[in-house]
């Protein structure tokens, strides 16, 4: 693959919602979306020096073993269970190639931890191209978001107030969803925050708003 092949694929992944992935452990019914996965994931490649980065994919780990939790699944959702990244980058030539693998690969995986919350056990790594120089290219901006739609339904309201969601979406559906006693809610995470830490938060509030609802779950759409 070349550099503007690279590129062209990378804007592509950026551009697609991608899966859900399910954020902290079953027990957290919460999800994010792929694309906003990496846009975290893409800022902790880009800042290793020596690396270009290219496609960006989280999986579910094929080694591990996927968690029954009390949540439904969302349609286009993993189950809960260990994560697994695969990430194709350019290497730049001045720095040993193990070296930047493993500072890619340790970038990566606390990005996922730390920046997400995301239960990733493994990192795969595939060198697409040597460079003798970093291209000059403009760092891509990220894709606008949806503008936050009007709702005066008491869930939503809720957890508009909780710190750190920056508004509710409807990018996968309705903000609130309601189906039996289940209740899904869908949200925007400031960037900067971790989504785990708000959804976490986001939750609690949806479910003391719900009356009575036995299963509540969150989606994260994107950050802004």
């Amino acid at each position: 693959m070349t550099t503007a092949e690279g590129w062209t694929t990378a804007v592509r992944d950026r551009l697609a919602p991608g899966r859900l992935l399910p954020l902290g452990t079953a027990e957290d019914g919460a999800w994010i979306t792929e694309r906003a996965a990496r846009r975290v994931l893409d800022g902790a490649a880009a800042a290793v020096r020596g690396v270009v980065p290219g496609a960006i994919r989280v999986g579910a780990d094929p080694d591990g073993e996927q968690e029954a939790g009390p949540f439904p699944v969302p349609p286009g959702g993993l189950a809960p269970g260990p994560l697994r990244i695969a990430a194709d980058f350019g290497a730049v030539a001045g720095r040993p190639l193990p070296e930047v693998s493993e500072e890619l690969r340790a970038a990566l995986l606390g990005a996922a931890a730390d920046g997400i919350g995301l239960r990733v056990t493994a990192v795969d790594l595939r060198v697409t191209e040597l460079l003798d120089a970093a291209p000059e290219e403009e760092p891509a901006a990220p894709p606008p978001g949806r503008p936050s739609p009007a709702t005066d339904d008491p869930v939503a309201l809720a957890v508009l107030r909780v710190e750190g969601v920056a508004g509710v979406t409807d990018a996968l559906g309705p903000p609130v969803r309601r189906s039996g006693d289940a209740v899904r809610v869908e949200l925007a995470v400031t960037a900067g925050r971790r989504p785990l830490d708000v959804a976490r938060a986001a939750r609690s509030a949806a479910t003391a708003a719900a009356g009575g609802a036995t299963a509540v779950t969150v989606l994260v759409s994107e950050l802004r």
